[in-house]
């Protein structure tokens, strides 16, 4: 029985229903310890019933070092199940669960969690799951970003996953999932529990089950006192727990002592355990300090480590007697498992630091795990200790091939205590700054950067700690930081190969904060002597080549992406050294190879399971589409790879995806969509007020927006920053010049777009693409006299024949269109108002659509409604690239591996689909589209 929490009960009851129908539902329930969260999740055990599979795991505070920990306990019991997962996510798992060899690189954060998505839908395949997970607060790390990485995409599979954790701050953040949060019992509740028969000296295993259990003693409400009883009504403030134990720990007070009441409630319940433990035999509370040690409960390890410190199998029993601890699970698998949390924390705490040691110490060598012995022991340790230090850096590489770089920078770091030379020690520290920046906890990898720099002179170890410190600074946005550090680590000292790769990286960092850094890198790059056969080297030159052009600056002849990249994957180049050639084909103009080049890579990187460079390249692809008027494609593309962005938290790419979503969004001329999206890209400068990466797309987005509607003021105001200072290089800022040179026209001040124009000019010419040659001459008949106007006009429109953009080809026939309306050449202008009609109306760019409309019909010639939209225009982007791959025959198991989804998700998206394309089976879909 649950005292006062009926909101709580019914909440949790809704999600079961839910998932009794097909759907799947997440909730965190917060609180402080001993608030009933626990209970809670009995309550819902039990509410499930046999409808339901039910998993469960508890984080446990000691077990972070062991990578998948408590992700390997919670989803043990579905293993079976791991057979039916594509195969990258089946290796995901078994590499992250310890099943496989280690052989070749870990899987990606991203890939593992989706992985873990996968089998909690096969595990609810046959009737729905709920996952009850406590403690979540001190779950490791690995396991934690793998699990809240699947509750955020949980659809339709029919699973209900609640995890209990506590409301400290920083304490399991779960951002994205709804949360409930646990208040105190009401005065009435609290009351009613207080007077409960085990409401008095109840065992503790009823504690967080308030109504207690068949074997409490049976104590009234009346054998309280009534000066202890308003006591703890005060001090508990409605926590459960607190209302179970304090009674008996006020009791034993003095009378007209303050006692403890001046501590926090959660001090004052680990005291309450201490004196339960200290009433025990000396040898049960030895085996309590063992058993608080263990992290994974195995009752046999703590029966030998204990029984090798003296307490033998027979100072189990009064701890179970007396409530604190309870055996579960067959004979020969039985776990122990404490009471509460706090009986754990009060058991160590207590205990001086010779007597924690002497445990871990009796665990290691009880152990026969090679990972967990080593951790036992090296907790034990507390001098140098080469051999432990060798042992616990095997350790970490384990975890790093399984993906657990969170515990790798743990074991890395204890490694580095315990090594006796300082070389040997620097370099493990060096080791754990970098399996730290690979799990994000960025401050905690530059502390350990500084604290190896600091321990040495080597050249190369500097330039390591510099690229580890770069790294952090990137991603947190300070991309000034970042490539200052990474352009002085390049010293002549570092290895040709190594300083490529660091000035790859400074050369991303220098693209967000001028020409002149950019620049500074290219002419690094340039004087690099690269040995034959570097994978590296056909990389440097085609960056070389198509970049310098932007700047103004002589470059050799670009080679085609195919070529490049074919002689880079012969030198040994893996798919993700290949992403920056995407950008520098788009850089340049040759969006056509961008768009094969990003294709292929992100068909490969789903085959092979390499899913988190996929927003990279899916940016990338997005672009390349937009450009060719793919518009309805590089919606679906961006908004995919927004949704991995976020799950991985690659802030860079949230930014550039979500401005570029709102670009798309100007352009149908959807104001609020694009107002929120650009707030989404934008939210979060970086340090020192820096701007983040999607701010060129944004600026652009919201300026196209205006020119569409009429607002040219507005635009300007927007664009000639944009062209004009420290972003103009980007290619987002480029491409929007003619946009500020039609708005400046439009405003009667086409000097003001003149430098502008200029190097947009120069760089057309360097691309030597038609389409770029086409914007060009539709820029200077703008900008030109007015006797000119019409045959840079017809050029143009020649030059954008066959160039494949119908959006730029659309946009220059209405401004010819426009201008011989204004020459009073009426007829002349209907069919170029016409084309650039049909045009904007297939692509749905409604603002453009109207301003042709309009133009047309005062041309005397009625113009023809707006069209109805496609059947396909009503899907949501998630359910035309469903329907899209289900019309090529692919199944739904299939489609489900493709994109990272559950096969039952898919399922769902194509029932909604179906009556929106008014079709009533798959086999309906290839005809249509």
């Amino acid at each position: 029985m649950l005292y006062g929490r009926g909101a709580e009960q019914a909440a949790i009851g809704r999600l079961l229903d839910e998932a009794r129908g097909g759907r799947s539902g997440v909730l965190v329930l917060r609180g402080e310890p001993g608030i009933g969260k626990t209970a809670l999740l009995e309550h819902a055990a039990s509410a499930a019933g046999p409808d339901f599979r039910v998993v469960r795991a508890t984080g446990v505070e000691y077990e972070a070092e062991l990578p998948f920990a408590g992700l390997t306990l919670l989803l043990a019991s579905g293993l079976e199940r791991l057979p039916a997962l594509p195969g990258p996510q089946r290796r995901a798992l078994e590499g992250a669960f310890g099943l496989a060899e280690e052989s070749g690189p870990a899987a990606g954060r991203l890939l593992t969690g989706l992985a873990t998505l996968g089998l909690l839908a096969e595990m609810a395949s046959e009737k729905p799951l709920l996952c009850l997970l406590d403690d979540a607060q001190w779950l490791d790390g690995s396991s934690a970003e793998a699990l809240l990485l699947a509750a955020r995409r949980l659809q339709a599979e029919g699973v209900v996953l609640l995890l209990a954790a506590r409301d400290d701050e920083g304490a399991f953040p779960a951002a994205g999932l709804p949360e409930l949060r646990l208040a105190g019992l009401d005065e009435a509740a609290a009351a009613e529990l207080l007077a409960a028969p085990a409401g008095f000296g109840a065992p503790a295993g009823s504690a967080d089950r308030p109504g207690g259990s068949a074997d409490a003693p049976a104590r009234s409400a009346g054998r309280i006192p009534p000066d202890v009883r308003r006591r703890v009504l005060a001090e508990a403030r409605g926590n459960p727990l607190a209302l179970t134990e304090l009674p008996a720990a006020l009791a034993a007070e003095p009378a007209g002592s303050a006692g403890s009441g001046r501590l926090p409630l959660t001090s004052r319940l680990q005291l309450a355990f201490h004196g339960r433990v200290s009433g025990l035999p000396a040898a049960t509370q030895t085996l309590l300090l063992v058993a608080a040690a263990e992290e994974a409960g195995d009752l046999a390890a703590v029966l030998r480590a204990a029984t090798a410190l003296g307490a033998g199998p027979d100072a189990l029993g009064p701890a179970e007697q007396a409530g604190l601890v309870r055996i579960t699970g067959p004979e020969g698998a039985a776990v122990l498992a404490f009471r509460h949390p706090l009986v754990r924390a009060a058991i160590l705490h207590r205990a001086p630091l010779q007597q924690r040691s002497a445990a871990h110490r009796a665990l290691g060598e009880a152990l026969e795990d090679g990972d967990r012995r080593t951790w036992h022991l090296a907790l034990a340790a507390t001098a140098p200790d080469a051999a432990l230090a060798d042992a616990l850096e095997r350790t970490a590489e384990r975890a790093e091939a399984r993906g657990g770089h969170g515990a790798a920078s743990t074991a890395y770091e204890r490694a580095a205590r315990l090594t006796p030379d300082r070389d040997g020690a620097t370099r493990r520290l060096v080791l754990a700054a970098e399996a730290a920046t690979e799990e994000g906890r960025l401050e905690h990898a530059e502390i350990l950067a500084e604290r190896a720099g600091a321990r040495t002179d080597d050249p190369f170890a500097h330039a390591m700690i510099a690229h580890v410190r770069a790294t952090a600074h990137f991603w947190r946005g300070d991309h000034p930081a970042a490539y200052r550090l990474l352009l002085d680590a390049c010293t002549p000292g570092i290895e040709a190969s190594h300083a490529a790769r660091m000035l790859f990286q400074a050369f991303h960092a220098a693209w967000y904060v001028g020409e002149e850094p950019v620049g500074a890198v290219l002419d690094r790059l340039a004087a690099l002597r690269l040995p034959a056969g570097e994978p590296a080297a056909p990389l440097v030159r085609h960056l070389l080549a198509g970049t310098l052009p932007l700047l103004g600056r002589p470059a050799p002849p670009l080679p085609s992406a195919r070529e490049t990249a074919a002689e880079a994957r012969r030198a040994g180049a893996v798919p993700s050294d290949l992403v920056q050639l995407c950008g520098a084909t788009l850089i340049l103009g040759r969006d056509d190879e961008t768009y094969a080049l990003a294709a292929g890579l992100a068909t490969e990187a789903r085959a092979k399971g390499a899913v988190g460079m996929l927003p990279t390249v899916q940016f990338f692809l997005a672009e390349a589409e937009l450009f060719h008027g793919r518009h309805r494609d590089a919606e679906v593309t961006a908004t995919e790879a927004l949704a991995l962005a976020q799950d991985t938290g690659q802030r860079q790419w949230v930014s550039q995806l979500g401005s570029l979503l709102a670009y798309l969004a100007a352009l149908r001329g959807d104001a609020d969509s694009c107002a929120a999206l650009v707030r989404r890209a934008l939210a979060g400068a970086g340090p020192g007020g820096a701007p983040p990466a999607g701010e060129p797309w944004a600026q652009w987005a919201l300026a196209l927006l205006d020119l569409g509607r009429g607002r040219a003021g507005e635009a300007a105001d927007r664009l000639r920053p944009l062209t004009t200072g420290r972003h103009r290089h980007h290619v987002g800022a480029t491409r929007a010049v003619p946009d500020l040179v039609e708005a400046a026209v439009r405003l009667g001040t086409p000097e003001s777009a003149a430098e502008p124009y200029e190097r947009f000019a120069r760089w057309a010419a360097a691309t030597g693409q038609p389409w770029a040659h086409a914007l060009r001459l539709r820029c200077q008949a703008l900008l030109g006299p007015d006797e000119l106007a019409e045959s840079g006009y017809l050029a143009a429109l020649e030059l954008h024949r066959d160039s494949g953009r119908p959006f730029e080809q659309g946009r220059t026939a209405l401004l010819y269109g426009e201008w011989l309306r204004r020459e009073r050449r009426r007829t002349d202008a209907r069919p170029h108002l016409r084309a650039a009609l049909e045009a904007f109306d297939l692509l749905g760019a409604r603002p453009w659509a109207e301003r042709a409309r309009t133009e047309l019909t005062a041309t005397g010639t009625p113009a023809p409604a707006g069209p109805a939209g496609g059947p396909l225009a009503v899907l949501t982007p998630q359910e035309l690239q469903i329907v899209r791959l289900a019309a090529q025959g692919r199944s739904n198991r299939d489609i489900a591996a493709q994109l990272f989804l559950s096969p039952r998700t898919v399922g769902h998206h194509l029932y909604k689909a179906y009556p929106k394309l008014g079709v009533a089976s798959r086999g309906e879909l290839a005809g249509l589209l």
